[in-house]
């Protein structure tokens, strides 16, 4: 069924101007709701995801519909808390007002979400919005199809249209939603369309989040832990097929470990998947012939040393391991969002640091040593969004840790507390509780230039 994108906003625009969001019972029932919505069609989910992405059920749990329930229950445990009047410190040349920090919902916001984790990508930000008391249109990739539809089934069902929407389609519904006026946009996917999301909300002057990626590097320095490095990149880069933003992009290795870690890594490999990675059900596939045809594309004259294997009849690339990739190679001219990984090797600290430095900030950075102070020097040295030390993709599995990028690779964060805030107006207020007022605010002003020049010094 057509959906009248403008009348829907108009519908939500009218639900949130009665004020029924801004109440805590209501915002924790619809919690409730969509934790129930999610665990009655929990098989319909994981089916979508596996028609979609070739994820298994076990895939599809521990990186959707898990994490979901998960946020749900944090949000649920902590909304009432965070949704209350914070008091803050007055200045005592404004005694004895009180001054307080009101969190708002923003009103109406717009959801766009990709296709790599369609589910995850769409209701974790969702329950934010939820929580912070808006109505919300999500509008999920039309590439991951059957996803999209179970999306827009559930929603139907179990929620009211004027409260939270799906609205599907393909690139054509995302401009004609964009063309609308929301109050804010949360965008995820790349950052050349994050870029037309945002000048679409500058006509409105909307404010944007924008979850973004990039090529995330993982260095490894000479004292690394090898077998459980390499176990975790495997891990970490080949989940979802490399089809996630935060997987390492590629590895800068220290030239005297660098061979020794890429045959761990293959062992990690024929471990997780067997010889044959297209016969293993635990390993997904690309999501479709365009993205696999730039992906392929991007091994071209690539010294491979493990894996290179693809199919196009079943969208299969096997993980893929690369040596001695140059800086001008295309594979490391582009996230290659994919199961490609591009090994380099440095011999000094400094100029691995550096080379990463030169390039755009990353979404995601990963170290493994044991040495602290090369830990606290990379942290010092070097901007990204947010990483690990030791591990891989962990810290976004968390609700205590604010998730974003910066500069290319994002603009704000969500997770917990952070994607409450993240659809929140934060209104300061003073009250001045005394009818008594202070002399240097008004003329004549030079009677009391001294006194103020000592309080305000």
């Amino acid at each position: 069924m057509q959906i009248n994108i403008g009348n829907l906003v108009n519908d939500q625009r009218k639900f949130f101007s009665k004020g029924y969001t801004k109440n805590i019972s209501f915002r924790r029932r619809q919690l409730g709701i969509l934790r129930h919505a999610i665990e009655q069609n929990e098989t319909r989910i994981l089916d979508a995801l596996a028609r979609d992405l070739g994820k298994t059920h076990y895939e599809g749990y521990l990186t959707e519909v898990g994490i979901v329930l998960d946020e749900i229950r944090h949000n649920l445990k902590h909304v009432a808390r965070w949704a209350r009047p914070k008091r803050v410190k007055t200045p005592i040349y404004h005694f004895p007002a009180v001054s307080t920090v009101h969190p708002e919902p923003y009103g109406m916001a717009l959801i766009l979400s990709p296709w790599n984790y369609p589910f995850q990508l769409a209701v974790t930000p969702l329950i934010g919005a939820i929580a912070a008391g808006n109505c919300a249109i999500i509008k999920p990739s039309e590439f991951a199809s059957h996803t999209s539809e179970v999306l827009a089934d559930l929603f139907a069902h179990y929620f009211d249209p004027a409260h939270v929407a799906v609205v599907t389609g393909d690139v054509s519904v995302s401009k004609a939603l964009l063309s609308q006026k929301f109050d804010c946009i949360f965008f995820t996917g790349s950052t050349g369309v994050g870029r037309q999301v945002m000048a679409a909300a500058a006509e409105h002057l909307t404010p944007v989040t924008l979850e973004l990626g990039g090529k995330s590097p993982t260095i490894v320095a000479a004292d690394a832990g090898l077998d459980s490095a390499a176990k975790k990149i495997a891990g970490g880069k080949f989940l979802n097929a490399g089809q996630t933003c935060i997987a390492p992009d590629y590895l800068l290795a220290h030239h005297s470990i660098k061979d020794e870690l890429i045959n761990k890594i293959k062992h990690h490999l024929v471990s997780f998947f067997g010889d044959n990675p297209q016969d293993s059900l635990d390993y997904p596939r690309i999501i479709n012939d365009r993205h696999f045809d730039r992906i392929s594309g991007l091994m071209e004259g690539a010294d491979i040393v493990w894996g290179g294997q693809t199919d196009r009849a079943v969208l299969y690339i096997s993980p893929t391991l690369v040596d001695n990739v140059a800086w001008d190679h295309p594979l490391m001219q582009e996230e290659i969002f994919g199961p490609i990984l591009p090994v380099i090797g440095y011999d000094d600290l400094n100029d691995a640091i550096e080379k990463v430095k030169s390039r755009a900030k990353p979404l995601a950075l990963y170290l493994f040593t044991k040495n602290e102070q090369v830990q606290k020097r990379v942290l010092r040295e070097l901007s990204f969004g947010g990483g690990c030390i030791n591990d891989t993709l962990l810290h976004f599995a968390t609700p205590y840790l604010p998730f974003g990028g910066v500069g290319p690779s994002g603009m704000g964060s969500y997770h917990g507390r952070a994607g409450f805030d993240t659809f929140s107006h934060r209104k300061s207020i003073l009250k001045n509780v005394s009818p008594i007022d202070n002399p240097f605010r008004f003329p004549p002003y030079m009677k009391t230039l001294n006194l103020i020049k000592k309080i305000l010094r």
